[in-house]
């Protein structure tokens, strides 16, 4: 075999190598598998093969090997090319000789840094939202507001005289958070259980210091029975601030109709006692005098507690001063 064909059976081996090392992933197996059956069918040919034109079989197991240890280091097949194979004259890297970020150098923006910037990117975006909520909030309740005055419930202002017979007006109570139930003093149950809950929400939210002071109102049914001083007797009974109302059967029929309240009285019998039957309801009064809410029966002393707690914090004044 002549020194040209030799020269060119290596190249093609070289070829093969180089391969087989860009090529599947046991290329190490493979690579060497081909190198170790290559040198045994050409080593009788050795002597005529110029030591400049391949290397020794030691040298390609020690790069061969080198490079097995580099993709172990986690670097691709197609990083693992031999040197020798491709003329390059640089040295291969190993683990130990990867270069790392010098103290000094900034890689990046410091932790610190990066925590403050997020914080007060995170804090405008919640500033942010905050703002537009309480601004759509303030517009809902403002509409709802314009909705209210358009309602044709306690719109009218009532004058009727207090269980001390001073005369007392609708106007007396603006700017003052009021909870109205209309009844009568000789109903046997509804009217003193109603009561009963009304003075109980009124004490849960007098619990509360971050909420105004309410004031509780009995409109009675039933003028005819209903006098000041059947009044004044009758409220002692409820909340210490109830104040009990009451006027001739006209104010009172026409406070009834301003909240839209049912009354009518029954028969009487031989006694001359009757029932009257009524509306069952506790309205809710804003500070500007407008009906805002109502609780039926169903309503125990929490939710309606609740309920007005929420209104008394969404509550915005229709009639700036």
């Amino acid at each position: 075999m002549s020194h040209v064909e030799l020269k060119f059976t290596s190249r093609i081996i070289l070829r093969m190598l180089r391969l087989s090392c860009l090529r599947g992933l046991d290329w190490h197996v493979t690579s060497w598998t081909i190198l170790q059956s290559t040198m045994r069918e050409i080593s009788p040919l050795s002597h005529h093969i110029p030591k400049a034109t391949f290397p020794s079989c030691r040298s390609l197991k020690k790069i061969h090997m080198s490079h097995i240890r580099t993709s172990a280091q986690g670097f691709p097949p197609q990083h693992c090319r031999l040197p020798w194979l491709l003329g390059e004259q640089r040295a291969f890297y190993s683990q130990g000789s990867s270069k790392t970020p010098k103290p000094g150098s900034t890689a990046g923006i410091k932790l610190r840094t990066r925590l403050v910037v997020t914080l007060l990117f995170g804090g405008g975006i919640i500033g942010t939202w905050w703002y537009v909520y309480q601004e759509k909030q303030q517009k809902i309740q403002m509409q709802r507001m314009e909705q209210l005055r358009k309602v044709a419930v306690g719109q009218g202002d009532f004058s009727l005289l207090d269980h001390t017979g001073q005369r007392r007006t609708k106007r007396d109570f603006l700017g003052r958070w009021v909870l109205l139930y209309f009844g009568f003093t000789h109903c046997p149950d509804i009217c003193p259980d109603e009561l009963d809950k009304l003075t109980n929400v009124v004490r849960t939210l007098d619990k509360d210091t971050s909420l105004p002071t309410v004031q509780p109102l009995f409109i009675t049914v039933d003028p005819e029975r209903d006098d000041v001083a059947t009044m004044a007797k009758y409220v002692k009974d409820f909340h210490p601030r109830l104040i009990g109302l009451t006027g001739t059967a006209e104010e009172v029929k026409q406070a009834g109709r301003d909240y839209r309240v049912y009354a009518s009285a029954g028969p009487k019998d031989e006694d001359g006692d009757y029932i009257v039957d009524h509306t069952i309801i506790i309205y809710l009064v804003n500070p500007d005098g407008l009906f805002l809410d109502y609780y039926n029966r169903i309503k125990n002393d929490v939710q309606i507690s609740e309920s007005i707690r929420n209104h008394v914090k969404n509550y915005v004044k229709l009639f700036p001063d």
